[in-house]
């Protein structure tokens, strides 16, 4: 596997980067140039990370806001949208409406919303038509059957990182444009049970819940953060990347 640096500056890649490690007070800028400053701007396609206080919130346990409302602002005037994960397991009608001024907020064709649940992908995308709804990596599409009935909701989808590794499914997908490939990973590439994403969901609730790890129960090696050779996932035509670090030794994950 490569470094991502040796293969970041591909003019056809684009890329949307974390904000994980970003204090709300640090301006976007001086983060990305802090974190990510092999990537010219004009490859970001977008950051994600946390806004405003949401219980839809899931991949990683919310504890503050990432993003100021400057800090979107900036972003957008600079052609770089914003990601909101939104990817809870669990939504029901009444808790989307709580969240409605929050993406209204943020309604703009820039930005969009990655989502797990399907209904809650489904009563985004009637309301706020102007947001790009994703699959999220959560949703753990894996094979072409699923991608094809997720395509049929989401605008775009995110594979799991051990997709990257399949090259019968990569080849098979017929829109790769509306593909997004993780350009680096972490532990979730060999992850056999992902049992953290659920206990997250219910935490993200603000009512309790509890951390879990499939680590103590199916013992895995930890490979740290890898980086995957990009020159061959272009090359098969994948051109959308998630990008969790960009400098060896900065441990940014999502």
């Amino acid at each position: 596997m490569l470094n991502t640096i040796d293969t970041i500056t591909n003019a056809l890649a684009t890329y949307t980067v974390s904000v994980r490690g970003k204090s709300k007070a640090e301006p976007i800028q001086q983060y990305l140039a802090r974190n990510f400053s092999a990537l010219p701007l004009s490859q970001i396609e977008s950051v994600f990370g946390f806004v405003e206080r949401s219980t839809l919130y899931g991949g990683r346990i919310f504890e503050r806001p990432q993003l100021s409302t400057a800090d979107v602002l900036w972003l957008n005037n600079n052609g770089i949208g914003l990601r909101m994960p939104l990817t809870n397991h669990f939504a029901d009608k009444a808790e989307y409406i709580k969240t409605t001024l929050m993406l209204k907020k943020y309604h703009h064709p820039l930005n969009s919303v990655i989502c797990t649940n399907d209904d809650l992908a489904v009563w985004i995308k009637a309301e706020f038509p102007h947001f790009d709804i994703e699959a999220s990596v959560i949703k753990n599409l894996n094979n072409l059957r699923q991608i094809d009935e997720a395509l049929e909701i989401y605008d775009t989808v995110v594979l799991p990182m051990t997709a990257n590794d399949d090259d019968q499914l990569l080849d098979a997908i017929p829109d790769k444009s509306r593909i997004r490939l993780f350009a680096n990973a972490g532990c979730a590439y060999t992850c056999p049970a992902k049992i953290c994403y659920k206990s997250i969901s219910k935490m993200n609730k603000f009512n309790g819940g509890e951390f879990k790890c499939s680590q103590p129960i199916k013992m895995r090696d930890s490979m740290g953060m890898i980086d995957f050779d990009l020159q061959r996932l272009q090359d098969k035509g994948f051109h959308k990347f998630k990008l969790l670090r960009a400098r060896l030794g900065n441990q940014t994950g999502y």
